[in-house]
């Protein structure tokens, strides 16, 4: 998969000892728009998906999904070694391995060691594969994890060409089963930097803000940044429902103005899903209610200024939780139409079918148009997924 239009978008890394912010770590990240290669933003989630649901059926789980199939996705620029070596590495929580090579190749210093296990990962569009080493990992201005397994692919299909070196991956760890010969499965950067007395719970903390605003944002290891957030953290157990349970997966029920179109069941919460997702009979209804007509081009919902108008709120029940879509919020940027293949004086919708009917085990995805309205805590100490209002959240800017 190739990416070619690029938006930059600066974000901030921040390690806390504790759930509100007490010391910042600054690193530089940036968003990439990936308009090439998709035949549309909304078949490209689906596949990303259906790549999940995949390798949760396998014996020997493959840890990365099509993580390039996604329309908005996040590299950090990540030191590897003493001296370190810079590599630009895609972030997703959903995915775990780590590793580089599809572009640059690494270096090993006086820090990196051999652990003479293979690697193997599969991914929607690609694959790769490679030695296991552990070496030292610089998150920037002094955060710093010692002996981190990194793969190194010696071979990779996927990535070539677009300037990223590989994965930081922030899912469960258990997404690293079976993926490395001499192992069950590997810490992830963060049960690492949690396990090395660096940050006190092993807690990301994701803070988007809407691209049509100020393109930017941040990840906070250790807790939240109380900042940015307005009112309380809710927190939802991690569901009990295969395959969502392997993932960031809760339980949730959608209503669209006021009336339920998906009736309380399991999906996931991903930084990797460009929209929000849901089972092929809850989308016919939001269709259906919404008069919007399939775009062939972009894969979404295209919407009439006089239908736009008469949205209603778009609802996302969470344990005893609430958490709304205003109509604004239930569009894709409108300054970014031509970016997705689609016309710029258009409305296009964010809900999309996620290609299968209600009790796949896996009947929403609540992806990148629901996390820049709402700050999102994944919490591995306490196996839990957290929502928090923010100042964006009732925008009006897209």
């Amino acid at each position: 998969m190739f990416l070619a239009l690029l938006a930059v978008l600066p974000l901030h890394l921040l390690a806390v000892a504790a759930s509100p912010v007490h010391q910042t770590v600054t690193l530089s990240l940036a968003a990439r728009l990936n308009a090439t290669g998709i035949s549309n933003i909304a078949d490209a989630d689906r596949a990303r998906i259906q790549s999940m649901r995949e390798k949760a059926g396998l014996r020997k789980r493959d840890a990365s999904v099509s993580v390039t199939n996604s329309v908005v996705i996040y590299v950090a620029q990540v030191g590897i070694g003493s001296p370190p070596t810079e590599y630009t590495l895609l972030v997703d929580t959903g995915s775990s391995n780590t590793w580089v090579g599809a572009n640059q190749a690494y270096i090993p210093t006086s820090t990196s060691h051999y652990t003479g296990g293979t690697v193997y990962v599969s991914y929607g569009s690609g694959n790769f594969s490679g030695d296991e080493y552990t070496d030292t990992v610089s998150l920037g201005n002094g955060l710093t994890i010692n002996q981190q397994s990194i793969a190194v692919a010696t071979q990779s299909q996927g990535l070539s060409d677009t300037g990223i070196d590989g994965i930081l991956g922030l899912g469960p760890a258990d997404l690293t089963r079976g993926t490395v010969s001499n192992t069950n499965t590997v810490p992830t950067v963060v049960d690492n930097l949690y396990g090395q007395g660096t940050i006190s719970s092993a807690v990301l903390g994701v803070y988007f803000i809407p691209a049509s605003n100020s393109n930017s944002g941040e990840l906070t290891f250790g807790g939240y940044d109380a900042s940015v957030i307005s009112g309380a953290v809710n927190y939802a157990p991690i569901t009990s429902t295969y395959p969502s349970r392997l993932y960031w997966g809760i339980d949730q029920s959608i209503s669209y103005g006021g009336k339920t179109i998906l009736s309380s069941t399991a999906g996931i919460v991903d930084t990797g899903t460009t929209l929000i997702l849901i089972a092929t009979d809850a989308f016919s209804t939001y269709q259906s209610t919404t008069g919007g007509v399939m775009d062939k081009a972009t894969g979404l919902l295209r919407i009439t200024p006089s239908q736009y108008n008469n949205l209603q709120t778009l609802s996302f029940h969470v344990g005893a939780q609430t958490y709304d879509l205003t109509p604004n919020a239930q569009i894709w940027p409108r300054s970014l139409n031509t970016a997705i293949g689609g016309s710029s004086g258009s409305i296009y919708l964010v809900v999309a079918d996620i290609g299968t009917p209600f009790g796949s085990g896996m009947d929403f995805a609540n992806g990148y148009a629901f996390l820049e309205r709402y700050y999102s805590i994944y919490d591995t100490t306490n196996a839990r997924v957290g929502f928090a209002a923010t100042s964006y959240t009732d925008s009006t800017s897209n």
